[in-house]
């Protein structure tokens, strides 16, 4: 098989957050920054964007052949996974699932966050996020993640040689019907 080059693909990208239902750009957008009133930059990233899609198959079975006759797709988990290279109280809120607005707060001289005390039954503060990043042939690949919750431990260490960052595990959620979990869009040049 021969290779394509154009088809190679490495380069920095953006990662958004939004509330669960804001308004998704337009598929015909991808190669444009989404609208500033809906969708927040989180900032830097250290160590690139990773969508993991986890499938898990269950082997189907009959007395009368030894082969695996199928399968059945019986899980789907997928996860977009990163470290904020900017340690703000509003990414710590972020990754912490907690509302910003409530829990990011200010007076005279200072900022701080305070998490809820909520009880663990409390719906919790899922959001949207979309990754642009890079397509074959130098266009546009968009990731939009449509109902994600961090679950992962949150930490952030000091260390003398080690920048700080917040590491992150997303984790998708079914959304309805009619609205797939996820959807990977790439720019058309044709």
């Amino acid at each position: 098989m021969a290779v394509t080059v154009s088809n190679l693909i490495m380069g920095p990208g953006t990662l958004y957050r939004a509330a669960v239902d804001a308004v998704e750009p337009e598929d015909t957008a991808v190669n444009s920054t989404p609208a500033a009133s809906a969708y927040t930059d989180v900032g830097g990233t250290m160590d690139g964007v990773t969508l993991a899609i986890n499938q898990e198959y269950t082997e189907l079975a009959v007395d009368q052949v030894i082969d695996v006759p199928g399968r059945r797709k019986t899980k789907r988990e997928f996860t977009i996974q990163t470290n904020l290279a900017e340690p703000t109280l509003e990414n710590l809120a972020f990754v912490m699932n907690e509302d910003e607005a409530t829990a990011v707060t200010t007076g005279t001289g200072f900022k701080k966050l305070e998490p809820s005390n909520d009880t663990s039954a409390t719906q919790p503060v899922y959001s949207k996020l979309l990754f642009d990043g890079f397509a074959p042939d130098s266009l546009a690949r968009r990731v939009i993640g449509r109902k994600m919750l961090s679950t992962d431990n949150v930490e952030f260490a000091y260390s003398k040689e080690n920048q700080t960052v917040f590491t992150a595990t997303f984790s998708g959620h079914y959304v309805s019907p009619s609205i797939k979990p996820f959807v990977v869009i790439d720019e058309d040049a044709a």
